[in-house]
């Protein structure tokens, strides 16, 4: 019932920039947390950072004080601003909706963060 669609992604030089959006589909946004996960090839899927429904947000080592993510709520939106990139960022970043009570998990289908010289 919550399709998520990612865009934003591309090729940057390292200590470049990117803007990560996510737009939700469906009914009922504003209950769900966000978060953004990442995959790179040969390696297993890490938690890059979450929004709460009170817009509390954590982030995993890696990204602190690099990555910031926010929500819109009039938009249905999520967005994971990138800055100070670096080579080891370089993944496929999937938005996920999620809520504890009924459990439900939604997944988007990726877009690709590329860095490199």
């Amino acid at each position: 019932q919550v399709q998520l669609v990612e865009s934003g992604g591309g090729l940057v030089q390292p200590g470049g920039s990117l803007r990560l959006s996510c737009a939700a589909i469906g009914s009922a946004f504003s209950f769900y947390s966000m978060s953004w996960y990442r995959q790179a090839p040969g390696k297993q899927r890490e938690l890059v950072a979450t929004i709460t429904t009170g817009d509390n947000a954590n982030y995993g080592d890696p990204v602190k004080g690099r990555f910031t993510v926010s929500r819109d709520n009039t938009k249905n939106t999520v967005f994971l601003q990138m800055n100070s990139l670096k080579p080891e960022d370089t993944a496929v970043y999937y938005c996920n909706a999620h809520r504890p009570f009924p459990v439900r998990h939604y997944w988007g289908q990726g877009t690709q963060v590329t860095v490199s010289s």
